[in-house]
């Protein structure tokens, strides 16, 4: 998920961020743009459902760490079988 706002993120709050979203097996990014992102893990039955926990654990985060609220303007899921997939296209001895 990315959301972008009007001001440049410094490094500090992207480790705020990141040390929000590390239960969730999170990551985040966005130091010296104007935006900040995160990746997390949430289980769930559906995409649907994958965004509306995951838009959570982003809110959540964004309050912990003292970032502003800025709109989200991407989200993508990805199911554990497609991630493993990945794993899969990986030249055998290469990986």
């Amino acid at each position: 998920m990315t959301a972008e706002g009007d001001r440049v993120v410094s490094l500090e709050e992207v480790v705020e961020l990141a040390d929000a979203v590390a239960g969730h097996e999170g990551i985040a990014t966005g130091m010296g743009t104007a935006s900040y992102g995160v990746q997390v893990v949430v289980e769930a039955v559906d995409s649907d459902e994958a965004v509306e926990r995951a838009m959570t654990v982003l809110a959540d985060a964004v309050e912990r760490s003292g970032l502003p609220v800025w709109p989200v303007v991407s989200v993508e899921t990805i199911s554990a079988e497609e991630d493993m997939e990945w794993y899969d296209d990986i030249p055998e001895g290469t990986g």
